[in-house]
């Protein structure tokens, strides 16, 4: 029923045109023999008048046929532009020269029939009525959209006067659907400033966004510098984020590049972007070589880094790619990502815990993997804090099974996911990580099985960072948390993370921890002010922050070598090698046989047992 109505309302429409268009030949004719003649109707010679009205049916039916052909009738007025107009003056040009030829037919060839300005003043005529009526379809709509909907608008200002916030400006203007108005445009060209673009005035440069903001009352600021590097961006969100304005931005060059500037491409500014450095650039190709054509498996697959793994494997065409996980949620929506993206991947997806053995033994045997990332680990602070017995059960003991599987099935490399925590550790949980990278470290030289570990940082964005933590307290309306005014991490995004911990795979030789570079520490606090700046509010005004306390087993800072292990350059400037650090092997062993024993009695403190296996565990400096 609908699509009856919206064919009824174009048959309409096209037959009003139409009718108008016939109108327009008409008057046209007249006008220009009402110019020749100095607007004086009896100066017109009769055989002129007589002529034009003869000829005028044939000069209706020409301009239908041309109007149509150059699709006058089907195309949205209300969204007119460039390219309509090029259509519209084509279609005249092309109806003159139809006019004069029909004349000419008329009367044998004589050029006299009408006054030779007839043909240039009918053309000018065409042009402006055929124009008027097409382009008042847009000023029409934008009244109504000014009366009906100024009330609801949000007032935007674009930062970027390129072809980007061009394009931008323009579509927020014909679109009947954005309840927006942009009342400003920055850029730091002063010969810009001063111009309009589509009716919006570029009011200055960056030094003026926040004044600009207040003046012209502006809820929204959207950046549309596509090809702005990652430090120009942060440069400019730094100033943005002062307004209290609510962010967003336009991803990146390859937008532009595609023509696919638009309002749904607006993404909201995050912290990512106040990172204010280059991504981390990965070769690809050593990946492929070393990931291409082999059966990998994934524990903890539906976990934020093991997910992300599993996508990078994936697009790598791997032969087959085995997930393991024992929470079936996550692990479920990862399955369905892949089999939508990747549809031709051998993909296998498991529930299981890696510490049962028999089930282990299982999977190897049954799927013969040749490279393994052990992801599968607990790794919330606090929580294993409370528990501790449940972290070393889980991370070392699952990863000792896992190891010693992969020995038994003759796995050519295993890669262990471990942390900065596992560093003078003051947590039961990165106490647990280096203990699984001394086990690492002893099973790569019993072992057929190259065993290395990737030791790296916060994550932004992972399950259980404090960027959703801080987000969600942020949408209640705060307070927002943060432990301790001095408290620092490293971060780096997931996909970045990810993307070295598979090339310090391809690097691997066995035996090596592998340590990322993540760059400079970032204050918890400057993140959940950046925060709540990015959502439009202001830090201890709209949203409060309060101190909490350091956490059970927190640090102040992470580090990410000890002292003993030295450092040793990879192909990646990113990527470096911690020296091994002495171990008495058969001791550890023996510890390690000796902890299994006694961790299932569920003792109430375990953390003098482990402190036995790791020297540098000091649970009692935090407090």
């Amino acid at each position: 029923m609908k699509q009856l109505i919206k064919d009824r309302q174009l048959f309409i429409r096209r037959i009003f045109l139409m009718c108008y268009d016939m109108i327009a030949v008409f008057s046209a004719s007249i006008l220009a023999l009402l110019v020749r003649f100095d607007f004086h109707l009896t100066s017109i010679p009769p055989r002129y008048l007589d002529e034009v009205w003869k000829a005028l049916p044939y000069l209706m039916l020409a301009t239908l046929a041309v109007f149509w052909g150059l699709r006058l009738y089907s195309s949205l007025w209300s969204y007119a532009g460039a390219l309509e107009m090029m259509y519209i003056v084509s279609a005249c040009i092309l109806d003159t020269f139809a006019a004069a030829a029909v004349i000419l037919v008329r009367n044998g060839g004589d050029i006299y029939a009408v006054p030779r300005s007839f043909y240039v003043l009918y053309g000018i005529f065409l042009v402006m009525l055929i124009m008027g009526c097409r382009y008042s379809y847009r000023g029409i709509r934008a009244v109504k959209a000014m009366y009906q909907n100024g009330a609801y608008q949000r007032n935007v200002l674009i930062i970027g006067a390129g072809d980007a916030g061009n394009q931008l400006i323009r579509e927020i203007n014909n679109s009947r659907y954005v309840r927006k108005k942009v009342v400003g445009v920055i850029d730091d060209d002063n010969g810009k400033v001063g111009n309009y673009i589509h009716g919006a005035k570029v009011v200055g440069d960056r030094s003026c966004i926040v004044e600009k903001a207040q003046e012209l009352h502006v809820h929204e600021i959207i950046v549309a510098m596509p090809s702005a590097s990652p430090k120009q961006m942060k440069g400019i969100l730094d100033v943005c984020k002062e307004t209290g304005c609510e962010l967003k931005r336009l991803p990146g060059i390859y937008q532009l590049v595609n023509g696919e500037v638009s309002i749904s491409k607006l993404r909201d500014v995050d912290v990512n972007d106040l990172l204010g450095r280059e991504p981390v650039s990965v070769d690809l190709s050593s990946i492929m070589e070393y990931v291409s054509g082999k059966r990998v498996m994934v524990t903890g697959g539906g976990g934020s880094i093991g997910s992300e793994l599993c996508r990078q494997i994936a697009s790598h065409q791997p032969d087959r790619l085995i997930i393991v996980d024992i929470y079936e949620n996550t692990t479920y929506d990862i399955q369905n990502e892949l089999k939508m993206n990747y549809p031709e991947l051998d993909l296998v997806v498991l529930i299981a815990s890696v510490r049962n053995t028999n089930r282990m033994e299982q999977i190897f045997r049954t799927y013969q993997p040749e490279i393994i990332y052990h992801a599968a680990a607990h790794k919330h602070v606090p929580l294993m804090e409370d528990s501790p017995n449940e972290a070393i059960k889980n991370n070392v003991f699952g990863t000792l099974k896992i190891v010693q599987a992969a020995d038994r099935h003759h796995v050519k490399r295993f890669v262990m996911i471990s942390t900065d925590k596992a560093v003078n550790p003051t947590n039961i949980m990165g106490a647990s990580k280096r203990i699984c990278e001394m086990i690492i470290q002893t099973y790569n030289k019993r072992s057929e099985t190259e065993y290395v570990a990737v030791r790296f940082g916060n994550v932004l964005g992972s399950n259980g960072s404090v960027i959703p933590l801080f987000r969600r307290q942020i949408e209640l309306g705060g307070p927002v948390t943060v432990t301790h005014p001095d408290i620092v991490r490293y971060f780096m995004t997931i996909p970045e993370a990810v993307s070295l911990v598979l090339q310090a795979g391809a690097y691997a030789k066995g035996g090596e921890i592998f340590v990322l570079d993540m760059g400079e520490p970032v204050r918890i606090l400057d993140l959940a002010r950046n925060l709540i700046l990015l959502s439009g509010h202001r830090p201890d005004e709209d949203i409060p922050i309060i101190f909490t306390g350091l956490r059970p087993g927190e640090k102040l800072y992470e580090e990410m070598l000890m002292r003993e292990e030295g450092m040793q350059e990879t192909g990646n400037k990113l990527i470096h090698i911690g020296r091994p650090i002495e171990l008495d092997e058969e001791r550890f062993l023996e510890e390690l046989d000796a902890l299994r024993d006694y961790v299932v009695t569920e003792p109430d403190d375990i953390r003098d047992r482990i402190r036995r296996i790791v020297p540098t565990y000091h649970p009692k400096e935090e407090k």
